[in-house]
């Protein structure tokens, strides 16, 4: 008969504890928390402030606005009507101005009536022809006026020294427009 050997006592072993499992595990959770919450992505930024812009301005002045230019009764042959009127870009934006006429000419021949427009400064004129024919013409480009430039017109309105009787007491009327546009748009690279 095999004796049975008494074994020696043994460690008191005590049984793991589910703290000894769970505290390990939380410290690696929190770890894990802390890595990804800690900022490791790389991050920068800057400002532009103040970006802004502001519409230009087109807008005229006429020395005459609503007014006649000239304005004479009692015409005989060979006389000569003289009248100024100024025109003025008052915008902060260049203008591509154009004068229009709106005339009627009752003269019995209307060539004894001319017209000659010349700005102040130049020889040459920018309308020369029969007082009316601006009106089925079109409308005279004068070309483009810097913000704030001014340019004096001069209209000198002649009825002719061989006009016979046939225009006693005859009538001719006429409106001037100023029409400023914008010039073409720009692009702004910056």
């Amino acid at each position: 008969m095999d004796a049975i050997t008494p074994q020696a006592p043994r460690a008191t072993e005590k049984p793991r504890s589910r703290k000894r499992i769970l505290v390990p595990l939380a410290g690696l959770l929190v770890a894990a928390a802390v890595t990804a919450g800690s900022g490791a992505d790389f991050i920068s930024n800057s400002v532009n402030s103040a970006n802004a812009f502001n519409a230009g301005t087109l807008t005229q002045s006429n020395s005459k606005a609503g007014n006649a230019i000239f304005n004479v009764s009692n015409l005989k042959p060979g006389d000569v009507v003289n009248g100024k009127v100024t025109i003025t870009n008052t915008g902060s934006l260049a203008s591509n101005m154009k004068l229009t006429e709106d005339a009627v000419n009752n003269f019995v021949t209307k060539s004894n009536l001319t017209l000659v427009i010349t700005q102040t400064g130049s020889q040459t004129p920018v309308w020369s022809g029969t007082f009316g024919a601006l009106t089925t013409s079109g409308p005279i480009d004068l070309g483009t006026f810097a913000a704030g430039e001014a340019r004096e017109y001069t209209f000198s309105v002649t009825l002719a020294q061989a006009a016979t009787n046939a225009e006693q007491g005859k009538t001719a009327t006429a409106t001037y427009t100023w029409n400023g546009t914008q010039t073409a748009a720009t692009t702004y690279d910056q």
